[in-house]
């Protein structure tokens, strides 16, 4: 899937793996993320956590009406956080860095919190 972007000097195509590296940078930056998780958890191994080559598992980039989208976020937040904060600043980085990466928005940033970590020093 691709997001066509037209200007007065033609058309752009962005991937959607364009924007899943730009989505998956965004997202491991942020406080009490431990990293992205697969989204097919039971195919892929569970508890997984990927790396920068592998973002675009934990990534779904879904087109909707009028050369929009939407993108949902499965990632892994580390014990003791507040999953509701950390999943509302995830949107808002993702949201930000997209529009000032590409000028692109998306309709939605959904979060799906697939684990928490606990690490051994707790």
């Amino acid at each position: 899937m691709s997001i066509y972007v037209q200007n007065e000097h033609g058309t752009i195509e962005i991937s959607s793996k364009a924007i899943a590296t730009i989505v998956g940078a965004a997202v491991t930056e942020n406080f009490g993320v431990v990293g992205m998780a697969s989204r097919q958890q039971v195919r892929d191994g569970i508890n997984e956590i990927l790396n920068k080559e592998n973002y675009t598992k934990g990534i779904v980039v879904r087109p909707e009406e009028n050369n929009s989208f939407a993108v949902d976020v499965y990632i892994i937040v580390s014990y003791g956080v507040k999953i509701s904060e950390v999943s509302y600043n995830v949107q808002e980085r993702v949201t930000y860095r997209l529009s000032h990466s590409l000028g692109l928005v998306p309709n939605s940033v959904n979060v799906y919190v697939q684990s928490v970590w606990v690490s051994e020093n707790s």
